[in-house]
């Protein structure tokens, strides 16, 4: 998929209307459409990285930019205190259904272990 059919491209440009939570140069969080929990926020990278398995070398930065995204979105959200998830799914078999890198920041309800 290029990024010109990839749906989180599409949000990030404001061809497809979100709930932004987040942006600056090089990220983009917005709230999820079908949430998972109370508070489930997407953060993606503004650069197309099709996956986790897709980063290299050179988006080292950017990837730990979305966990720092992250912690502060977690912060003023308001469920820093209490604990939150964050998920990152890659390809099929890992759940990934856009294929754009992105964190889901879960939070706002206890999360049982194993996962899925």
């Amino acid at each position: 998929m290029s990024a010109q059919d990839c749906l989180f491209c599409k949000i990030i440009s404001g061809a497809i209307p979100s709930n932004r939570v987040y942006e600056d140069d090089d990220v983009f969080a917005f709230k999820d459409i079908n949430p998972q929990a109370p508070t489930h926020v997407l953060i993606v990278p503004k650069k197309h990285i099709p996956s986790v398995a897709s980063l290299t070398e050179a988006d080292v930065a950017v990837a730990g930019k979305l966990i720092t995204v992250a912690a502060g979105l977690a912060d003023s959200l308001g469920i820093a205190d209490r604990g939150y998830r964050l998920v990152v799914n890659a390809g099929e078999e890992g759940g990934q259904t856009v294929n754009h890198l992105h964190l889901h920041l879960l939070g706002g309800r206890r999360f049982g272990w194993p996962p899925g």
